[in-house]
């Protein structure tokens, strides 16, 4: 048989559903069917060896997907940037392997906060798991997740999604290659253990410190019965937990292998610390990118230019709402994918990287 055919015919396969890799298996079996005859397994190993990774990628051990799978999803690329709309484990499933050097992002803590069903109720201002809190001293406070109404049903798939996330995120990070995840105070002991039960390395925390005007509130409808009571403490810090995959070797040798392992230092006599002070995102960057969870470009631009300790490689947030990580990636000089599901946060992001970048 002409290679020729075989090579057509693998390839009218793998296109025919490029958001699903194939075991070498399927795709001998799907080609003896659509060929009419045999073909020896032997063929199809040899070409999908041989043409790995410009035509296809090798996504787990024995399976294979269209390398420029990906971009089968509705994407832009802005500057550096690009970001697709698609759903983040949907995309992690179809990446190459090795290819991310870091990962940057604040995702839904709760899950329940974004869902179709809570967002609708967001945006009609009808509350929902959001809580609308009063405007303190003239001023319009943002919406904020409610996480203490979550059950225990709800927490418990809050560590079954982190723990599926991190299992489909560890094979397409580069060994060495740093995460860095905003998480909240009530929930980051279940994120924690999920991604430490995918395999990987917790490394500490960055603590972002922020006025959120979060908590501090007496008993609700009994502020006068209970006047010097607070429900929960006020707000001033944020955490983001800090992973690594493990490296190959030291950490001097995966630098030199992968480009990844340590965190870039602020300058040569000054390292990168784990308290970075910060503000409330500003009015300008909320006209731009209006997102409940926009973080600003000041603490963004900081965090991400140290995830790539040598300033080389690609920097990933599957979380992407309104683009913040990819505009601060922008700013830096940094090539970055970002992956959002939310049609409409997509095509905030795409109108809203640039011009948060040039701030």
């Amino acid at each position: 048989m002409e290679r020729g055919v075989v090579r057509d015919a693998i390839l009218d396969v793998m296109g025919s559903d490029p958001f699903e890799p194939l075991a070498i298996s399927e795709i001998t079996d799907r080609c003896q069917t659509a060929l009419g005859s045999a073909v020896p397994p032997s063929s199809i190993r040899s070409y999908l060896a041989a043409n790995t990774p410009k035509v296809f990628t090798r996504t787990a051990n024995g399976h294979y997907a269209l390398a420029n799978a990906c971009d089968s999803f509705d994407h832009a690329v802005i500057g550096a940037s690009t970001i697709y709309c698609a759903d983040a484990f949907d995309w992690m499933r179809l990446a190459p392997r090795n290819s991310i050097s870091a990962v940057v992002t604040d995702p839904p803590y709760g899950l329940v906060e974004y869902s179709e069903k809570e967002k609708e109720k967001l945006r009609i201002g009808h509350g929902g798991v959001w809580r609308l809190p009063p405007s303190f001293d003239g001023c319009k406070r943002s919406p904020l997740p409610r996480f203490t109404v979550l059950t225990d049903e709800q927490r418990d798939g809050l560590y079954r999604f982190f723990l599926a996330w991190g299992n489909l995120i560890y094979p397409i990070l580069k060994p060495g290659a740093h995460i860095l995840m905003a998480s909240n105070p009530l929930l980051s002991h279940i994120v924690s253990r999920a991604l430490e039960d995918a395999g990987l390395e917790r490394r500490g925390e960055v603590i972002r410190l922020v006025q959120t005007l979060r908590g501090g509130d007496k008993p609700k409808n009994h502020e006068k019965e209970y006047p010097d009571v607070t429900v929960m403490p006020r707000s001033q810090w944020e955490p983001w937990l800090l992973y690594r995959k493990p490296c190959e070797g030291t950490v001097a040798e995966n630098l030199r292998k992968w480009g990844t392992g340590g965190l870039r230092r602020i300058d040569r006599d000054k390292p990168f610390g784990d308290v970075i002070k910060s503000s409330p995102t500003n009015a300008r960057e909320k006209r731009i990118a209006p997102h409940p969870s926009l973080k600003p470009q000041s603490f963004m631009r900081e965090v991400v230019r140290a995830m790539l300790p040598l300033g080389n490689g690609t920097v990933l947030d599957p979380f992407a709402g309104s683009g913040s990580t990819l505009a601060a990636a922008n700013h830096v000089g940094y090539e970055s994918i970002g992956v959002e599901m939310d049609r409409g946060y997509f095509e905030l992001a795409k109108n809203s990287i640039d011009p948060l970048s040039r701030l």
